[in-house]
């Protein structure tokens, strides 16, 4: 379904959310069109792109803004609009308003095929000339036995495509040398957890932003011995109990 975030931003833009039913084959226009504060939500269920987003934002506050201060996020369903003809220019112009190449990490939730996972953008601002810091990017993915490397050419027209909306300089040659890393993180154990895996992930990259740049590319911290599956089940509930604190959501 289309966030409320997204629709909100088509609203801005003047377009209406009409011509874009037909291009989200995966969404059903009533849940989209409900105005409901309140969201059912057990925890062995996939989170639906409007709770992600909500959560997503909870967590995005909680954070510190030292934190914050380098990193920026996409709304969780712009990947998937712009894999679509029909929205993929507005999803450019939506991403160059958040002047991305500002920040150091650019957080991209990603949800294809009914799963989520986690691609991060690493030092995209940085000059074409700097050998201090070259643009890499990570995916992370909680089920890699669905083989994350199918994304990859998605991945790299996506971001083609940002460079060129943005006019910069660098060239389809280097933009095509930019490592894609996909380092073994902790797999998930059930079949609808790839959401909170995400959040985590996200969260766990912002408290350990890395400052300074290494010859591999990929933090040392991003590894399967990443986290515990209790640390996530612990945020799991953290992150649901301050958003129903709220009187938001429901958790079953």
């Amino acid at each position: 379904m289309i966030t409320r975030q997204a629709a909100k931003t088509l609203r801005k833009s003047g377009e209406s959310t009409s011509n874009i039913f037909s291009a989200l084959p995966l969404c059903k226009r009533s849940k989209r069109l409900r105005a409901s504060k309140q969201t059912n939500c057990r925890h062995d269920k996939k989170l639906d792109s409007n709770l992600f987003q909500s959560l997503l934002e909870e967590l995005w506050s909680r954070t510190p803004e030292q934190r914050r201060r380098s990193c920026i996020y996409l709304d969780c369903l712009w990947f998937f609009l712009y894999k679509d003809k029909l929205t993929r220019t507005k999803v450019l112009s939506w991403i160059k308003k958040k002047q991305i190449f500002s920040k150091r990490y650019i957080f991209v939730p990603i949800v294809c095929w009914s799963h989520w996972s986690l691609l991060i953008l690493c030092h995209f601002g940085e000059k074409r000339q700097s050998r201090a810091r070259k643009p890499y990017m990570l995916l992370l993915d909680s089920l890699h036995k669905t083989d994350p490397r199918r994304l990859e050419p998605d991945i790299r027209r996506f971001v083609l495509d940002i460079y060129r909306s943005e006019e910069r300089e660098e060239n389809e040659d280097f933009l095509s040398e930019i490592p894609l890393l996909i380092p073994k993180v902790p797999q998930q154990k059930k079949g609808e957890e790839c959401g909170i895996f995400v959040l985590y992930f996200l969260h766990l990259f912002m408290q350990n932003v890395p400052r300074s740049y290494t010859e591999e590319g990929c933090p040392c911290f991003v590894n399967e011995d990443w986290f515990k599956l209790e640390e996530l089940e612990s945020f799991h509930n953290e992150i649901h109990s301050a958003w129903k604190s709220k009187g938001l959501m429901e958790v079953q």
